[in-house]
């Protein structure tokens, strides 16, 4: 019995992206025409925020699809 299955990886990848693109719109959003500095440097760290999901997302994902692109089948 595996404990652990890749796919899962794959789907929660699938799921990590939109939920940064998520956090990207409703904290980060679209900036104010003439921001305060206060207001970039919020804007700058929930940025950063939604780019650890977009990227972490990304990353399951390609480490899912990894195996698959090694696995050779020797029938």
């Amino acid at each position: 019995m595996r404990i652990f299955n890749p796919i899962f990886l794959f789907l929660t990848g699938l799921l990590v992206i939109p939920g940064g693109f998520t956090y990207d719109v409703i904290f980060a959003g679209i900036p104010y025409p003439d921001p305060t500095p206060d207001m970039e440097a919020k804007d700058a760290y929930h940025a950063r925020i939604a780019s650890v999901f977009y990227e972490s997302g990304m990353l399951m994902r390609v480490f899912r699809a990894a195996p698959d692109l090694t696995h050779c089948d020797k029938g």
